[in-house]
């Protein structure tokens, strides 16, 4: 009453991961004076402090690998009853949704939406099946459905995929348009010489991301172009392993672990092609992010095509056939097209995430209203 709208996310952790830049890029681009976003989360979060600094609540609860299935729900429950001003509850948490939303729907609250944000499920098969179980929950206690992409729709709705709202992984395009001076601003403060080939990859230091295929990519790929550099922009739980096929492969000196960055859009003008080749994704932001930068992008055919911009950038490859990987590398590397891409080009596809943070808003609005 008199305020802003305020918007419950519930994540895990507010990371720079797909999901979580997502959220922060509609954040940024909404009227606050209208909407504003809360989060409930379980741990600290690289975004904390510029949320903070937009006027968004941090709420953390252990999670349910910390304190098991009933001590969560009760807490999500507990939380939700003690913060009755919140009618939106928007959870990330793609199958583990169906836990946040049934403690929503005890607590009454009237909107809870479910938001995929993938196409397959990580663990083990402990991991898999209670997540199944979780899934099994949402249709019975969301409200609404949003998805990144149709195939992370069909995987979490399963029948009543169509009904889901497909929320575009918007992008700032003129921050990721290609800058000759920005390209060699960051490659000499990365220490990179201006006729080295640079390959790069963004994303958690996952299984999901496939990172040892792409580093026995890249130990082919300097057979052909030995001066060739390949730059790891995240981190994660694989890191040591990544770090052992590195030494391995005695690529110590041609290979560079950059951490977790809030320079992406500079560091994407420094980079040549981009690889990516995970085993599942939803719809990946980094792959709209590199595309917007006119990034050549070699990327898994386990990817939804739609995440193709139509600009001709994307090339979808079999990850059983590694040689053609090495190929299409070694052919991108050597004839390197314009990296200008015009803005529109790319909001045509629907990925200006200013456009798309106002329809969201504008939903939202709706939604508060019908409350």
């Amino acid at each position: 009453m008199g305020g802003p709208l305020r918007v419950l996310h519930v994540v895990v952790n507010m990371n720079r991961g797909g999901a979580e830049t997502l959220i922060m890029n509609l954040y940024r681009n909404m009227d606050r004076n209208r909407i504003q976003f809360d989060f409930l989360t379980c741990r600290d979060g690289a975004y904390d402090q510029e949320i903070q600094a937009l006027g968004g609540r941090l709420y953390q609860i252990p999670y349910v690998t910390d304190i098991g299935h009933s001590a969560f729900l009760k807490k999500v429950c507990h939380f939700l009853q003690m913060h009755p001003q919140y009618k939106v509850v928007h959870s990330h948490l793609d199958k583990m949704s169906g836990i946040v939303l049934q403690a929503a729907k005890r607590a009454k609250v009237p909107i809870r939406i479910a938001h995929s944000h993938n196409t397959e499920s990580e663990g083990g098969l402990a991991a898999k099946l209670y997540k199944w179980y979780a899934g099994s929950l949402v249709q019975g206690a969301a409200t609404h459905y949003y998805a990144c992409s149709d195939q992370a729709a069909k995987w979490m709705f399963g029948a009543k995929a169509k009904q889901a709202s497909i929320l575009k992984n918007g992008v700032d395009v003129e921050q990721f348009q290609f800058s000759e001076a920005n390209r060699i601003q960051m490659r000499r403060l990365l220490d990179i010489a201006s006729d080295q080939l640079v390959v790069g990859h963004v994303g958690r230091f996952n299984r999901q991301k496939n990172h040892l295929f792409l580093l026995t990519i890249f130990a082919e790929i300097i057979k052909k172009h030995p001066n060739a550099i390949l730059l790891l922009i995240g981190d994660g739980d694989q890191r040591v392993k990544i770090e052992q096929r590195i030494n391995a492969l005695g690529l110590e000196s041609q290979v560079k672990l950059l951490g977790i960055r809030d320079d992406i859009a500079e560091l994407l003008q420094a980079i040549d092609i981009f690889i990516f080749p995970s085993f599942h994704e939803g719809l990946p932001v980094t792959l709209v992010e590199a595309q917007s930068a006119g990034l050549p992008c070699l990327i898994s055919n386990r990817i939804t095509s739609e995440v193709d911009l139509g600009i001709g950038l994307l090339q979808q490859l079999p990850l059983s056939d590694p040689e053609r990987w090495v190929s299409a590398a070694v052919q991108l590397l050597r004839n390197q097209p314009s990296r200008y891409i015009h803005p529109q080009q790319v909001e045509k596809q629907g990925y200006d995430i200013k456009r798309t943070a106002k329809l969201e808003e504008q939903a939202y609005l709706r939604l508060g209203e019908a409350t």
